[in-house]
């Protein structure tokens, strides 16, 4: 395989998370989500009580929000070139952060998309929307109707970005985990 940086994405509620822990308890080296903590914190300082699907209504700044979670997945991008890892994968990839802009109408320049187009991944697999699986809690407040959305934007914004997103099947963790390895020695 390489040293290679494969992205695993996907909309909230897919089981994307549970396939990267598994990939790491298989002895990957995996880079952890990093929005769900910035968003526990933007809520905690924003000292919120309404239930809703923008985290971005919990921060000052939007635009800082979205650029600091650009940095943070940059920052994982670049630790990987630096790992002694033939292969890291990355929940969540830099382009989510333009998807989600996309999702909640907000405006991006090309600080943004110069990172897109600079950090470039070998791979993306994307987990689709699976209704059956899906449950909202503190961090993930999107509909699953918003969840269908969001899987058409990252769609959206990793094709522009040049990439063809492998979608896993619905299935178990340990057969999206297994079919996401063979997927990766055919390519």
């Amino acid at each position: 395989m390489g040293k290679s940086k494969i992205v695993i994405t996907g909309a909230p509620g897919t089981g994307k998370t549970s396939i990267v822990n598994g990939l790491e308890s298989k002895g990957f080296h995996c880079f952890h989500e990093i929005i769900r903590d910035m968003t526990s914190k933007a809520k905690e300082e924003g000292q919120s009580e309404e239930y809703i699907s923008n985290p971005l209504v919990f921060v000052d700044d939007a635009l800082q929000f979205n650029k600091d979670l650009l940095k943070g997945r940059t920052s994982h991008f670049k630790e990987s070139l630096h790992i002694d890892a033939p292969i890291s994968f990355f929940d969540r990839g830099i382009p989510d952060v333009l998807a989600y802009m996309d999702f909640f109408g907000q405006e991006y320049d090309h600080f943004f998309i110069s990172h897109c187009e600079n950090h470039r991944y070998d791979s993306v697999f994307i987990v689709p929307p699976w209704k059956e699986i899906y449950i909202s809690d503190n961090e993930r407040m999107e509909t699953f109707e918003e969840a269908e959305s969001i899987h058409h934007s990252l769609m959206k914004v990793y094709t522009q970005f040049g990439y063809n997103p492998i979608e896993v099947p619905k299935d178990e963790v340990l057969n999206r985990i297994d079919f996401i390895l063979e997927t990766l020695k055919n390519l």
